[in-house]
């Protein structure tokens, strides 16, 4: 096939990234994408007859990272498209959860995304191309009550997304930060790790959230082989975009959120200003 692309892409075993492994394998890529267990690499890998390649890997072991993508690299061949789609949601009240918690969620959302980042990028660099898709969130722009270690992690994954662009940008390496909006993956289902509830004082702000995300888990408007399509189109711009959403639900909830921002800046603009030198 005609630029055919290699993509490396955490987290295939199911949602997001079985999804776009799927597309792009569809499409005659080749796909090395990343699992938890045994079983899943081989439940991955059986239809394709050789393009796809399962790596156990834990992204809270940073230590093997780098070594994995070197063998990459040099066993299967360069990597065109690194794409950190792996991750997990945490929901708890703030108060209600542990700093534990906290480092968790970052470990894997944030630490480990970077760490592959970091294990890739001088194979890029060298060549002078290559595309990296961070899978942030419509979190990572507006927040909800009760997802507060959620949305820290995928704020700072944009912000880094978007820094790193310009840094390689010179080397032809093009970042961008992809963030969906409510999706039939298992997101909300087994994958969320959630805290106990213990104060009452937030049981009427939080429990109807809890419960409508519970009932509406697997019935979100999104549809991942959509947006994996969506993916491989953006890949294959020659200009792509440093943000991309989602979902007209990403849409109008980030639209809106921007429109308070703005609002929100010209109501306090005197007071911004007040604090500029004589």
């Amino acid at each position: 096939m005609e630029n055919t692309k290699t993509f490396f892409i955490t987290g295939v075993a199911s949602g997001f990234g079985r999804a776009l492994a799927n597309a792009a394998l569809q499409r005659g890529h080749r796909v090395v994408g990343t699992v938890r267990s045994e079983a899943a690499a081989a439940e991955f890998e059986a239809p394709w007859h050789g393009r796809a390649r399962a790596r156990l890997l834990d992204l809270t072991r940073a230590e093997n990272i780098a070594p994995l993508a070197a063998a990459v690299e040099a066993e299967i061949g360069p990597v065109d498209v690194l794409v950190n789609n792996a991750g997990y949601g945490h929901e708890g009240i703030l108060e209600e959860s542990t700093l534990d918690d906290l480092r968790q969620q970052f470990e894997v959302n944030v630490f480990g995304a970077v760490a592959v980042i970091q294990a890739f990028l001088p194979f890029m660099r060298r060549r002078r191309r290559g595309r990296i898709v961070n899978i942030t969130s419509m979190g990572g722009t507006i927040t909800m009550p009760g997802i507060a270690f959620y949305c820290g992690s995928k704020f700072a994954l944009e912000g880094i997304s978007e820094t790193l662009a310009k840094e390689v940008k010179g080397f032809g390496i093009a970042v961008t930060a992809v963030a969906p909006g409510s999706f039939r993956t298992d997101w909300a289902g087994r994958s969320m790790v959630r805290s106990a509830r213990s104060i009452g004082d937030y049981d009427a702000l939080f429990d109807p959230i809890r419960e409508t995300r519970a009932a509406r888990s697997g019935k979100q408007p999104g549809d991942p082989d959509k947006a994996a399509a969506a993916i491989l189109e953006l890949v294959d711009m020659a200009e792509p975009p440093e943000h991309l959403l989602l979902g007209s639900d990403a849409l109008a909830l980030v639209r809106a959120k921007l429109e308070a921002t703005r609002a929100s800046l010209d109501r306090h603009e005197a007071l911004t200003r007040s604090t500029d030198g004589g």
